[in-house]
């Protein structure tokens, strides 16, 4: 925290020095403040209760460096900046700041309010308070001792003001007014600048470029509702100011569009659509898969392609509930377990269930062609991790798994057609597999394993044209193996001449280079080799530590013959003791024996 405010100390007085023009008169760079200070105070995790802490502590270090207070610590008085006092530009920072901490509170509120909705009317107050404190700012700036840019630019930040009033007031016509008037003034102030200083001004034109086709659309401009998905769409579902209010005006297009579709068709079999979610989804399907295929690079497909997976998955979570509930459906699934055929809604379970597992399919196949365009440019920095043959592995395997997801859908057992095309499928995709699997045997030179997995693919991709000719429409969508075929014929010419050239060296080797003799130089002076090792940090000279050797030492001698040995017997030297009874015992009591 003490880190923070030492670098907001530093932030005021480096745009104080910028702001000041050479003429001598006041300048402001509005738009480059807000933003700088905004990306490095919480807006860009989107915390605006933490901007709007520093703008109050801004204020407070503003009010004490201008001695523009607001009175004593027993009483407040209120006091505005006006024209006479205008002498410095931090009298301007001083107004901006308090616009900026009003629009900041009133964003907060505004997240609130999603939970409590009471807040709202705090937060209409708030942005009434900014409005009011922008217009301030643009009469300030009026005077003539303040540039015309500085002028332009309040009238910009105060027409965004107004329009967001308007905006949250639902006030379409005067909110799209605003707007425009705030575009054509940063139009303009881009087009009167370098690109480096322009680029500021086209990032703000961006941002209010979804509210003036909103308004649009809500004024009665029925074009506007394309473009606004579109935006919805390229952005992949992401955030942002405009991100909730265009998904529940999207869901409320699609809504009014789904009460009149009552039932889809999949397979020969019409099913009903009772589910608004499944409707307003099956509505949208089109829709995305067209923005995925318009889609200029491989990141915003792929952004793409997770929205549309996080919409199916919250559709099939739905359908999943009314199916757990629907007690009459269980009861006719045990009545026709007999028959086979499943009911209407678990049959709309499937057909949702294979949009996503073909989503996922499509997904991946476009990662991998993004891969593989990646693995065959040549390699520039040795240092970064390129893409290799195990990263199209896992792809493809995530494919197979999703078609075998696909042959299990319940009532589409008995589909022969469907079998065999996800069959058809199946066999694309495992030769592809199969292909990188050989590819990365290749990078190893381990050339016979790679030549039988080459041999594998051809063989797949032979089945696949002998059963491609009675599924015309079946590979439409798919990879084409043909040019597989030509790429693997390619790959074992290249093989086939890689595993000689490498045996070739092997055999050119001199056999002393070949055998790796671990002998030390010390046991072998007296022949004369080549060995290159000599010279490098870790020679061979000798041993160490060197093997243990006998040496003699002093003997030890153990009597080993004693336990063998006969000693005579000492009979007749033992003294024999208690041959004299009682007399011998009263003789050597009284010594007389002795």
């Amino acid at each position: 925290m003490a880190a923070e405010q030492q670098n907001e100390m530093k932030i005021p007085q480096m745009e104080e020095n910028k702001e000041n023009s050479i003429d001598g008169s006041l300048g402001l760079e509005i738009l480059q403040i807000i933003k700088d200070s905004q990306q490095q105070h919480g807006l860009r995790h989107g915390d605006y209760q933490r901007y709007r802490g520093y703008c109050s502590r801004r204020l407070r270090r503003l009010r004490k460096t201008l001695g523009f207070k607001m009175g004593n610590r027993h009483k407040f008085t209120g006091k505005k900046v006006t024209v006479e006092l205008l002498s410095d530009n931090r009298h301007l920072l001083l107004v901006l700041m308090e616009a900026e901490r009003a629009w900041s509170y009133a964003m907060q509120l505004k997240q609130e309010a999603n939970t409590e909705p009471r807040k709202r009317f705090h937060l209409l107050a708030r942005l009434r308070k900014a409005a009011k404190h922008g217009e301030q700012l643009e009469k300030l700036c009026e005077s003539h001792r303040v540039d015309a840019k500085t002028k332009l630019e309040a009238q910009a930040y105060t027409a965004y003001l107004n329009g967001m009033v308007q905006f949250e007031l639902q006030e379409w016509k005067s909110a799209m007014e605003a707007f425009n008037k705030c575009k054509t003034i940063y139009e303009k102030l881009a087009s009167a600048f370098t690109e480096e200083q322009a680029v500021l001004y086209h990032q703000r034109v961006e941002e209010i470029s979804p509210n003036i086709r909103y308004c649009a659309y809500n004024i009665g401009d029925q074009n506007a509702i394309n473009d606004l998905m579109q935006m919805r769409l390229s952005a992949g579902g992401g955030g942002g100011m405009m991100a909730e209010k265009l998904e529940a005006l999207i869901t409320q297009t699609r809504a009014k569009q789904a009460a009149v579709m009552s039932e889809v068709e999949w397979r020969g079999r019409t099913v009903p659509v009772k589910i608004d979610k499944a409707r307003i989804f099956l509505l949208g399907l089109a829709d995305n898969e067209a923005a995925i295929i318009q889609a200029d690079n491989e990141e915003t497909k792929e952004r793409l392609y997770e929205s549309l997976l996080a919409e199916c998955r919250d559709t099939i979570q739905a359908v999943r509930e009314e199916l757990r509930t629907d007690v009459k459906q269980r009861e006719r699934a045990a009545e026709g377990a007999d028959s086979g055929k499943v009911s209407n809604l678990q049959y709309l379970h499937s057909y949702l269930t294979y949009i996503k597992l073909w989503t996922v399919v499509r997904r991946n196949e476009s990662m991998a062609h993004a891969l593989q365009a990646k693995l065959k440019e040549p390699q520039t920095d040795e240092n970064k991790r390129g893409p290799r043959p195990q990263d199209l592995i896992r792809l493809y395997d995530i494919i197979l798994q999703s078609l075998a997801e696909l042959s299990s859908l319940q009532g589409l057992e008995e589909d022969h057609t469907f079998q065999k095309e996800v069959a058809l499928k199946t066999l694309v995709y495992k030769a592809y597999r199969c292909f990188y699997i050989a590819q990365s045997y290749v990078l190893v030179k381990k050339w016979s394993e790679a030549l039988v997995l080459y041999e594998r693919v051809l063989k797949y991709t032979r089945e696949v044209q002998s059963k491609a000719k009675s599924f015309n429409n079946s590979l439409k969508d798919l990879p084409d193996v043909q040019e597989l075929i030509a790429e693997v014929s390619a790959e074992k010419y290249s093989l086939q001449a890689a595993a000689i050239l490498d045996t070739e060296d092997v055999a050119e080797v001199p056999p002393q280079q070949q055998i790796k003799d671990t002998t030390p130089l010390s046991d072998r002076l007296d022949n004369f080799r080549l060995d290159p090792t000599l010279l490098s940090k870790q020679p061979n000279l000798v041993q160490f530590p060197p093997d243990f050797q006998p040496i003699p030492c002093k003997p030890l001698f153990f009597d080993l013959a004693l336990n063998h040995v006969a000693f005579p017997p000492l009979d007749d030297k033992v003294e024999q003791k208690g041959k004299g009874g009682i007399t011998g015992y009263f003789r050597g009591f009284f010594g007389f024996g002795s």
